[in-house]
């Protein structure tokens, strides 16, 4: 295999996105444009992967921070192929170069081993496309015998016939090293741009005989570029519904394909069924029989075979075991274990915490920063009280525990093994094992007393 070089030009303006973010920032699927682009160029596994930022200044390479890209600045913008030139000195004398494009984010795999396997590492390979509508793109100009590629022609500069063409040119291509470093210094501006096209390249080869071949992708989407919001939003739809199409072959239960939004990478086991407008972040794995309810976020999470995750739950950052239920309106924070068969009931939170097997806190309670044995049960309102206003202290109930609603558990503290605690209690000491735990005020009963009324308006 000839060595690979992948150049990303990623210096665009983005005028129409109207936004201050440099446009291959934007997100796509809870990641950058560009983010998207190195992800496929890096399954190519390139000898180097040179990338061309320009406008946002040093905000591009700051923010996806990968020591391994060279950077190159293009300043200023004076076209594709002046962008290219930039990287000439880091570029290989032999081998190719794959040029994409930072703000074109869904281009698979397959199809650029097509492109390259076209170009064979002796010829200029093009990805081109037919479209019905092709206003706005360089188009394809062929000979008239043989159809060979001889040029391509920019949409400002074809004339009345060769708008009418419809096979269009993407701008993601394949070239030798060994005619690239000899391209790009002939090119001109000659154009009503007065910018240096790298499409130009075509002719190039045309006159020095070398052939000019083009692969073409299975999907339209594969190409489309981002230029405005409106384009950003229904390249989303397609990655969503791709997502969702996936999904379903692979046998996963999707209530409506169209309400379910991927923003990273979902691994499901068999039978797992997903109900509407559930959004998963991150590395998300279901295993076998998982149910997820309605309007529920889950980010880099583990959920094992059997458990039920009921509607509006926010689970982050966490491992949940087999056959437990959740929810609804559960919020599991980041650090968070739960064993086996553990109930997350109604308006629970729980964080940075583990719950060994068959535990239950099903209503209203917040666990913090804690340790919790098996079969316990955690009464409504019980809320272990970690934080002190500078730092954070650990809770440790131990197995078989009982504690009673709208209990406080002020930590550090630890409920022995078989406690039980009293409703309406604050513990602050650690409390034997076995026993009946609790701490009220005394009841008082005060004859006589008349609760206040309001004061008659004055004038009325």
């Amino acid at each position: 295999m000839p060595k690979l070089n992948i150049v990303i030009l990623a210096a665009g303006l983005g005028k129409r996105m109207h936004s201050t973010l440099p446009k291959v920032l934007h997100p796509l699927a809870g990641r950058s444009l560009l983010s998207h682009v190195l992800d496929t160029a890096r399954t190519l596994v390139p000898e180097k992967i040179c990338v061309v930022y320009g406008h946002g200044g040093e905000t591009v390479p700051q923010t996806i921070a990968d020591k391994k890209l060279i950077w190159v600045k293009q300043e200023p913008q004076l076209g594709t192929g002046h962008a290219l030139m930039q990287t000439l000195p880091h570029l290989d004398k032999k081998g190719v170069t794959l040029v994409l494009y930072g703000d074109v984010p869904l281009t698979r795999v397959e199809t650029l081993k097509k492109l390259m396997a076209a170009a064979a590492a002796k010829y200029l390979a093009l990805l081109t496309l037919e479209l019905d509508e092709p206003s706005g793109y360089g188009r394809i100009v062929r000979s008239s015998k043989g159809g060979k590629i001889t040029a391509i022609v920019e949409d400002k500069d074809a004339s009345k016939a060769q708008r009418q063409i419809r096979e269009i040119n993407t701008g993601i291509m394949a070239i030798p090293n060994q005619y690239l470093h000899n391209w790009l210094p002939r090119l001109e501006n000659r154009n009503a741009q007065k910018e240096y096209y790298l499409t130009d390249i075509v002719a190039l080869a045309v006159k020095d005989g070398v052939r000019v071949e083009a692969a073409q992708p299975d999907h339209a989407w594969e190409i489309l570029g981002i230029n405005s919001k409106v384009q950003l939003a229904a390249l989303e739809r397609i990655y969503q519904n791709e997502s969702a199409n996936r999904l379903l072959e692979q046998g996963v239960t999707l209530a409506d394909p169209s309400r379910i939004d991927i923003r990273g990478q979902l691994a499901c086991g068999s039978d797992v069924a997903i109900d509407i407008n559930c959004i998963f972040e991150g590395l998300v794995q279901l295993g076998d029989n998982v149910r997820v309810g309605a309007h529920s976020i889950l980010k880099d999470v583990e959920v094992a075979a059997g458990t039920v995750i009921a509607p509006f739950s926010h689970i982050e950052d966490a491992e949940i075991g087999k056959n437990c239920r959740i929810g609804p309106y559960a919020r599991i924070r980041p650090g968070t274990r739960l064993a086996s068969e553990v109930h997350i009931g109604n308006f629970v939170e729980v964080k940075n915490s583990s719950i060994a097997a068959g535990s239950k806190a099903n209503h209203l309670s917040y666990i913090g920063d804690a340790v919790v044995g098996k079969n316990v049960n955690i009464g409504a309102g019980t809320i272990t009280c970690n934080y002190d206003g500078a730092n954070k202290h650990q809770t440790i109930i131990e197995d078989d525990v009982f504690i009673g609603s709208d209990t406080q558990l002020i930590a550090p503290v630890t409920v022995a093994k078989g406690a039980t605690i009293g409703a309406g209690s604050t513990i602050t000491k650690n409390t034997p094992p076995e026993s009946l735990t609790l701490s009220r005020a005394k009841q008082m009963s005060i004859a006589g007393w008349k609760r206040p009324v309001k004061k008659a308006k004055s004038g009325k």
